[in-house]
């Protein structure tokens, strides 16, 4: 089976400094890897890499047996998508943020998609006319997660992304994320959160100060 993903001796550099050294893995079609270690040990870059938002100082990175250096970066990304740890909204409403996946693709809001999600993720659709300054943190991330997930991804990047919910809403997320993988997208997620990291993943990758220390399978 091809690798979905492969890292080569990977490298990146900032100011001097190896974030990450010498990296080498590889991501399965259908994986959900649970990403797991100390603050600061190179997890964040890890999936900045993964998504060619930044680029290795050296090694290989390939996406389906290709290069990623080979792909334009705007249509990748609609394939690997990011969900960071602080969701980043724009514009002054919620419609701006969910019509944004739609325009980039030249297609109309397919609003029952839209209401689909809203109600996977226990938000009213009257959400779409909210400001975007009187949501809290809790539902910005939940919006940011249903733009990311309009257009299914073929890899789902999470940072944390629970780390400002509430218990009930940790699970609704993790179902849903469930979900999409038992369906096919590959997941990689990013916690500090000890059982949340081996509830649904079937392996568990540690990075400690910018090196895999081990990708361990759990099923």
């Amino acid at each position: 089976m091809l690798e979905l993903l492969k890292f080569q001796n990977v490298f990146y550099r900032q100011e001097n400094q190896d974030i990450l050294k010498d990296v080498s893995v590889s991501i399965d079609p259908g994986d959900y890897i649970s990403i797991v270690g100390p603050s600061g040990s190179g997890k964040s870059t890890f999936l900045k890499l993964c998504c060619h938002l930044i680029s290795p100082t050296q090694g290989m990175i390939q996406y389906k047996g290709k290069s990623i250096m080979e792909y334009d970066p705007m249509e990748f990304r609609k394939n690997v998508a990011y969900c960071f740890q602080t969701p980043y909204l724009f514009g002054q409403r919620v419609i701006d943020n969910i019509s944004f996946p739609y325009s980039i693709r030249n297609q109309k809001i397919d609003f029952n998609r839209v209401e689909e999600l809203f109600s996977l993720f226990s938000l009213d659709k009257n959400y779409l006319r909210k400001e975007i300054q009187n949501l809290s943190g809790g539902e910005k991330q939940r919006i940011a997660l249903i733009r990311t997930l309009l257009f299914n991804p073929e890899i789902l990047l999470l940072d944390e992304v629970t780390s400002a919910l509430d218990v009930d809403n940790t699970f609704i997320v993790e179902n849903v994320v469930r979900s999409l993988n038992q369906r096919g997208t590959t997941i990689l997620w990013i916690t500090h959160n000890p059982k949340q990291s081996k509830r649904n993943a079937n392996k568990i990758l540690t990075i400690e100060s910018g090196k895999i220390q081990s990708l361990e399978v759990l099923k």
